[in-house]
């Protein structure tokens, strides 16, 4: 008897010869691999004979489930008609993402519908697309960057003290500031996330967290960004009794890096493999709330959401030490989330890819782009967008197209123009790759009200 477990060992213990054992094989073959086989076997036998007890086990629940309620792996189509939805700023959308909201809405699990004005097509949904499901989870639906989010710290510092000590803000920003792919800190700071159990009941999260903790207070590639800028405020009844006037604000904008992008790959493997659908819906995959992934992932995402709000916390924390400034408000969401909320009187799962929670009364930052201003709202509760609304200007040319249409100089010129300084940045985040956000503000008046808004002075990104 060789030292590899076969597939017949564990029909030898009584297993049904059935999907329960290619799924006991493939989680002993992926955590459990350096351990001695009897001892394997003596456990499975015990998983054999009372299922019901492993139901959550972070190893032996999927075997669980497959024997008691297998997952039902059934073809799906779409429905012919569309789940109820609204579309803000209709005009200055381009066809694709509409396309993609509409299938969407077509899904047999689809509730409802909303496309924020800055939509542009993504994969599975659009970016700015808002979808509300029922006991279901589309991890393609959230997104790779779970719980991505916008951050904005307000100090009591008049808006001058930007222009006198711009070279030491430029200098914060340059060395206390990591992004993309390798750099960290070199100072770690610990946090209590990473006391939480899911980092050690979900295996996927046990091998991620020494990764999580080293990128701790960093931002990723792309279009995310730290940057500090003048903020004016213009609603005198605000929430935190300020008086109307100008401030300075830091504003960041990253998710929940490496922790988040190994959760979405996983998950939607098990979403594609469990739920197969037609060819031009397949990143619309989901995981049903009542099966062991389907819980697992929401554990998994809502650990990646808090992680990243940790991310933004840490960043916020550095910068406020080094400028010797206590924040008087403190303005932060998620999007590229999913959360369980009321729709048309049931609990739904609201996903909302690159788009902000509106809720009545709820505080929001849309920022605009490196040379545009963002706005600071209060969310209107409108039901007709899902309590949504967008979660920025939204782009008007793709990555591709910014490297084919604009030089570094034009981009010089823009900066120049608008007083902005620029620590890193590549092409393809050019200012005029966005939408202008003043139209898109102008779309989704019924969504939201503006307190006040952000204008970036220094901007820091990505190489």
């Amino acid at each position: 008897m060789g030292n590899k477990l076969k597939g017949k060992d564990l029909i030898k213990l009584g297993f049904p010869k059935n999907n329960s054992i290619n799924i006991a094989l493939g989680q002993i073959n992926r955590y459990r691999k350096r351990e001695k086989k009897e001892r394997i076997l003596e456990e499975a036998k015990q998983v054999l004979l009372e299922p019901e007890k492993y139901k959550g086990n972070a190893i032996w629940g999927k075997v669980a489930e497959g024997l008691v309620k297998p997952v039902e792996v059934k073809f799906h189509q779409l429905r012919n008609t569309r789940a109820p939805f609204s579309i803000y700023g209709e005009n200055e959308i381009d066809d694709q993402a509409k396309y993609q909201l509409y299938d969407a809405l077509k899904l047999p699990i689809a509730v409802a519908g909303a496309l924020m004005p800055d939509a542009h097509s993504g994969y599975g949904l659009p970016i700015g697309g808002v979808l509300a499901t029922e006991n279901a989870v589309i991890p393609y639906g959230v997104g790779v960057d779970i719980g991505c989010r916008m951050c904005l710290t307000i100090y009591p510092m008049k808006a001058s003290y930007l222009k006198g000590k711009q070279h030491q803000l430029e200098n914060i920003l340059k060395h206390h500031t990591k992004f993309g792919m390798y750099e960290t800190h070199d100072k770690k700071h610990d946090h209590e996330i990473f006391e939480r159990s899911a980092f050690k009941d979900i295996p996927l999260l046990r091998r991620l967290k020494i990764k999580a903790f080293k990128q701790l207070g960093t931002s990723g590639g792309g279009n995310h960004f730290v940057e500090f800028g003048t903020v004016s405020i213009q609603d005198p009844n605000n929430e935190w009794g300020l008086d109307t006037g100008d401030y300075i604000g830091l504003l960041s904008h990253s998710g929940s890096r490496g922790l988040g992008a190994n959760i979405a790959k996983h998950y939607t493997y098990w979403a594609t493999k469990q739920c197969p659908l037609p060819k031009n819906v397949q990143h619309l995959a989901w995981l049903d709330l009542n099966t062991h992934d389907g819980q697992e992932y929401w554990l998994a995402m809502n650990l990646a959401g808090d992680y990243a709000k940790a991310c933004h916390d840490n960043i916020h924390h550095r910068i406020s030490k080094l400028l010797g400034s206590k924040p008087v408000a403190k303005i932060e969401n998620h999007h590229n989330f999913a959360w369980k909320e009321t729709v048309n009187g049931k609990e739904a799962i609201v996903h909302r890819k690159g788009a902000t929670p509106a809720a009545k009364g709820q505080l929001g930052i849309i920022p605009g782009s490196m040379t545009a201003p963002g706005f600071i709202v209060r969310g209107k509760g409108n039901p007709n967008s899902l309590q949504s609304a967008s979660h920025g200007a939204g782009r008007l040319y793709s990555r591709r197209k910014c490297k084919e249409k604009f030089t570094k100089s034009a981009i010089k010129q823009q900066l120049q123009k608008h007083d902005v300084s620029l620590i890193g940045g590549g092409v393809d985040e050019a200012p005029m790759a966005y939408k202008n956000i003043k139209k898109v503000m102008n779309n989704q008046q019924e969504l939201v009200d503006v307190i006040g808004t952000f204008t970036p002075k220094i901007v820091r990104m990505d190489k």
